[in-house]
């Protein structure tokens, strides 16, 4: 087993303060490693970042479109959104649309990450919903397609079978059998796999056609909603919505809990996943940032480029005291 290797620096002045050590992958169009840093075998949590893997059995199913599910649909069920107006109306007309409402959701109630809604909440004294949930349009997907095959209401255990067919595709797609599972923040399994087989897994996602059906078509499908509706995927001021948009219609990004993030390129037929080993989000972001500028995908002279691969430390009183920057491998 390999040791995590140094993808960030933290510097303030001339001293390196801190450094945030990982594992990274990149995967071309047949599963080969292109890049590596680190240990492409560690075994991790893809945690949220696995969400269009997960969506895979909702549009192969033939359950999107016999919900009548758009592109809008399949970014939200591919997102882990800030609970603005712009994400809980969709949410909230789908559920309608299904016929259910708020209780028939399994992810649990949270207080809603977008600040301005948020704040008008508690000067109403509101109370915040499941579809405030980030993972709320996953979990609607979850429903629709549990509509489809028939299944009982707890559609997030394990042996439900919304979960097998979640699970069936998330180890075709990675190439490996997973080893174990985890329970989510949002109380759905969330499937372990190395950092080669999620970065695998988004090559395919980068490589599959729109022609034909099956897993190919889908993930295709679900891989260009999320470029067509950046801001459904996160929100405004996010990472994986203003670097989608610095891409221009040449990827499709998400991040997860604790340090992952997986970038699926269709120009290049390549996807890359990476995970920081002490979890921090600042870090993932900036190597994310880095391994796509590396890849030529990326401007690093892009704002939101600069506000994640190279953003300064200010202190309280606004000097600039310090810089996080990518670590020597990833430049």
């Amino acid at each position: 087993m390999k040791e995590a290797e140094a993808l960030v620096e933290v510097w303030r002045g001339e001293l390196l303060e801190s450094s945030h050590l990982g594992h990274a992958v990149v995967c071309d169009s047949t599963g080969a490693i292109v890049e590596a840093w680190g240990d492409p075998d560690r075994i991790i949590y893809p945690r949220s970042s696995a969400k269009m893997i997960q969506g895979l059995p909702l549009v192969e199913s033939g359950a999107a479109d016999a919900a009548g599910l758009t592109t809008e649909h399949l970014a939200l069920a591919c997102a882990s959104h800030q609970g603005a107006p712009e994400h809980t109306e969709r949410v909230e007309r789908w559920l309608s649309d299904l016929g259910m409402t708020d209780a028939d959701l399994r992810c649990g109630e949270e207080f809603p990450r977008d600040e301005e809604t948020g704040h008008a909440m508690i000067r109403a004294h509101g109370q915040p919903c499941q579809w405030h949930n980030n993972c709320s349009g996953k979990h609607s997907g979850f429903l629709t397609l549990n509509r489809h095959l028939g299944g009982g209401t707890e559609y997030v255990e394990i042996d439900h079978p919304v979960q097998k067919a979640a699970r069936e595709a998330f180890e075709e797609v990675t190439g490996m059998d997973s080893p174990c599972y985890g329970i989510d923040g949002c109380a759905a399994p969330n499937f372990a796999t190395s950092v080669h087989g999620l970065a695998r897994a988004m090559a395919r996602f980068a490589a599959a056609g729109q022609g034909g059906g099956g897993r190919d078509a889908a993930a295709a499908r679900l891989r260009d909603a999320m470029m067509a509706h950046p801001s459904l995927v996160a929100g405004e001021g996010r990472a994986c919505t203003e670097l989608m948009r610095a891409l221009d219609g040449r990827g499709a990004l998400k991040t997860g809990a604790e340090g992952v993030f997986v970038g699926i390129l269709p120009e290049l037929g390549m996807g890359l996943a990476l995970k920081i080993a002490d979890g921090a989000t600042r870090a993932s972001e900036c190597a994310l940032a880095a391994i796509l500028v590396r890849l030529g995908v990326l401007d690093r002279n892009h704002p939101a480029t600069i506000k994640r691969m190279n953003p300064p430390i200010p202190n309280r009183r606004g000097m600039t005291t310090g810089e996080i920057r990518p670590a020597p491998a990833l430049v």
